[in-house]
């Protein structure tokens, strides 16, 4: 396959091709993605295709430099490894892995059917920087009227099958918006400690927040609004204004029924108090 040319934007005040050459090895990952379109063009990156890295914002805007598409580093792999964590990603095509799926290339023989004939298979493969072989799953897609079929490879620890592997990696755009999600509801991207570990503790107090949320819009909100995002569930439900009256025997909270009316608010209240834990039964043994 031929060399592809891409160019990648970035703001010298957000992360300048300096800042690139300064890494250790003139090597770093690229994030922040947020454009679907910009995403697909980065999954279609093969090693070795060249990078224009481009300064929109400078005067004049300009390349300020060529970098090079590289494999993910190994170091990923050997810490989920040691971590215990199990992982599935997209592994750049080179010239070896496609040899090892080269009968699968062929185009199926017979009349090419409307729904495109997808085909699985797992290798095992060790790139010249890795320790020792991993396990890669391919994809094998062919689609009617196209020349050549749609290859992809994933590397990973998974012990499922094939097919199984692949449809977990496709719901990584679920997990980035679900990332997104809490992003924008509850700003856990902020952390303004000074210290790693006040930060470390803060993030996990974000992410259990999200999962109370989740929580109760799953199991807690009727059908009727259990559409709603953390950002609108936040907004109408949680941070709402009430006149406390306050008795010489009880406490009221007057809320206004511009966002939740009463009958739904009573709903979710009674939905909360199902999920409470039944009383232990005595041991009368």
């Amino acid at each position: 396959m031929a060399r592809q040319y891409w160019l990648m934007k970035s703001e010298p005040e957000a992360y300048s091709f300096d800042d690139l050459m300064a890494e250790k090895n003139r090597t770093d990952h690229w994030d922040g993605i947020r454009n679907c379109q910009a995403r697909n063009f980065m999954m279609e990156m093969r090693q070795g295709d060249a990078v224009l890295f481009y300064h929109s914002g400078a005067n004049p805007p300009h390349v300020a430099g060529i970098a090079e598409v590289a494999f993910a580093k190994p170091e990923v792999y050997r810490y989920l490894e040691a971590e215990g964590y199990s992982y599935a990603i997209r592994l750049p095509a080179n010239a070896i892995l496609y040899r090892d799926i080269d009968y699968l290339l062929s185009w199926p023989v017979g009349r090419p059917p409307k729904r495109p004939i997808v085909f699985h298979h797992s290798v095992l493969y060790q790139a010249a920087s890795w320790e020792k072989p991993r396990r890669v799953i391919v994809k094998v897609e062919w689609r009617q009227g196209q020349l050549f079929a749609e290859v992809s490879f994933i590397v990973t620890n998974l012990r499922w099958w094939e097919e199984n592997v692949v449809r977990f990696y496709n719901q990584r755009g679920t997990a980035e918006q679900w990332i997104k999600e809490g992003k924008y509801a509850l700003n856990w991207t902020r952390l303004s400690c000074h210290g790693f570990q006040d930060n470390q503790v803060r993030l996990q107090l974000f992410a259990l927040a999200y999962n109370l949320a989740n929580f109760l819009r799953r199991l807690a909100l009727p059908r009727a609004v259990k559409h709603w995002s953390l950002t609108t569930l936040r907004e109408k439900l949680i941070k709402i204004m009430a006149k406390v009256v306050t008795h010489a025997r009880y406490v009221t909270f007057q809320m206004a029924e511009v966002a939740v009316s009463r009958q739904l608010f009573r709903a979710i209240l009674e939905r909360i108090r199902r999920l409470w834990l039944p009383p232990p039964v005595p041991d009368t043994g």
